[in-house]
């Protein structure tokens, strides 16, 4: 993947394993990458925590964006307590006590039909707070090459289209929200928008704010930012009584955090297989879903170094395998080995099946050499979520 920078993150040696470690210098230098696109435009942007929500580095965080975006009330709730700036949320359908629970904290929300958005309206109207109602719109026009993170794919469930809002009453409606990219650049953005302004371009004069969504890999090494600033400044003065917002979530945290594993054993096959004290299907589940193969340190594609090895998992599924690598020495029971990039969409998404311990969460700063251990889980911790 072209987006991982391969780098030892020079952990100490009593880092506890696993462990998810993310290194706060890189996590300060994606946060000044973002800031500086929101002073070069005056965009707000937010970050969003499905991809990323480890709360005990949103005091950092807060200092460099304008808020964050939540998927419903847990992560709603999440952001007012524990980042407490803006809060916009996004959610396929809200239940009556879901709602009231987002309203309790919620700056802006986008509703994903009519139905919905006239539904909840009366309850909006009547809580005590102000809150911005939006749509989340879908311009039917998306460049993501697999279908299962493609907001627009036929048949999708996301976003309005335009032909459901015509003759409808929109005057209570105050923002327009689209998302129909994932990890993509720049360009793609500038091709994206003409589609959205062709198909709901005559409604934003009545709107206040437009909500680009995520899918921005702004801080990626190949990112083209000053295209970026560009097409942001250029919408901006076409439309200078809105807001615009951006939500990039894995920009965040992208080349941040490792993934700290240790071999317990290796089994003698073809090629042979190292068994760690992690799982995939636990600790990085899209390794499984998208499918993907996440770098190593040291590491290299199989049979390109003298020892290959495929890489599996605690768990009791069969196919609970990370991949092939190959090494420059044999593995043995208590090598360790550090996974990049395993930030964002890791521990958002992990579980406890089969009872397999959850990896400790962490920070490094590797300007005063500080490993602090911001989290370790017990057993009660996996006893607490099951009846």
């Amino acid at each position: 993947m072209d987006h991982i920078i391969h780098y030892d993150p020079g952990l100490p040696e009593d880092t506890p394993s696993p462990a998810y470690v993310v290194d706060l210098k890189r996590l300060r230098s994606n946060l000044e990458v973002i800031k500086s696109v929101q002073d070069l435009t005056g965009c707000k942007i937010l970050a969003a925590l499905k991809g990323f929500a480890m709360h005990s580095v949103f005091p950092i965080m807060r200092d460099y964006v304008a808020g964050v975006c939540a998927s419903g009330p847990w992560e709603a709730q999440l952001g007012a307590e524990e980042f407490g700036k803006e809060v916009h949320c996004f959610a396929p359908a809200f239940t009556d006590v879901d709602l009231q629970e987002v309203l309790s904290c919620a700056h802006h929300i986008s509703f994903n039909s009519l139905t919905q958005f006239r539904k909840h309206l009366p309850a909006v109207k009547a809580h005590a707070r102000s809150v911005s109602c939006g749509l989340r719109v879908n311009p039917e026009y998306s460049e993501v090459e697999v279908d299962i993170y493609n907001p627009c794919v036929a048949g999708s469930r996301l976003g309005i289209r335009r032909s459901a809002l015509e003759g409808q009453d929109l005057s209570e409606v105050e923002g327009l929200h689209f998302h129909t990219m994932c990890e993509q650049n720049s360009d793609t953005l500038e091709r994206t928008l003409p589609h959205f302004e062709e198909k709901f371009g005559d409604l934003l004069p009545q709107m206040k704010w437009v909500n680009f969504g995520g899918g921005h890999h702004i801080t990626s090494p190949t990112y083209d930012v000053p295209r970026l600033v560009k097409l942001l400044k250029d919408f901006k003065s076409r439309y200078t009584h809105l807001d615009v917002y951006l939500e990039p979530g894995e920009a965040m945290a992208i080349n941040t955090g490792v993934l700290v594993a240790t071999v317990l054993d290796t089994i003698e096959e073809a090629p042979p297989i190292a068994v760690l004290d992690l799982s995939a299907t636990c600790h990085m589940p899209d390794v499984l879903e998208m499918p993907y193969r996440p770098e190593i340190v040291d590491a290299a594609e199989p049979n390109v170094k003298p020892h290959t090895y495929s890489l599996g998992g605690l768990s009791c599924l069969a196919g609970d395998m990370i991949g092939h690598y190959s090494f420059d020495k044999p593995l043995v029971p208590g090598d360790r080995l550090h996974f990049l990039d395993m930030a964002h969409y890791t521990m958002v998404k992990t579980s406890t099946f089969n009872g397999i311990k959850h990896p400790a969460i962490a920070t490094w700063d590797p300007e005063t050499e500080k490993l602090t251990i911001v989290r370790n889980f017990e057993y009660k911790d996996y006893r607490d979520r099951l009846s």
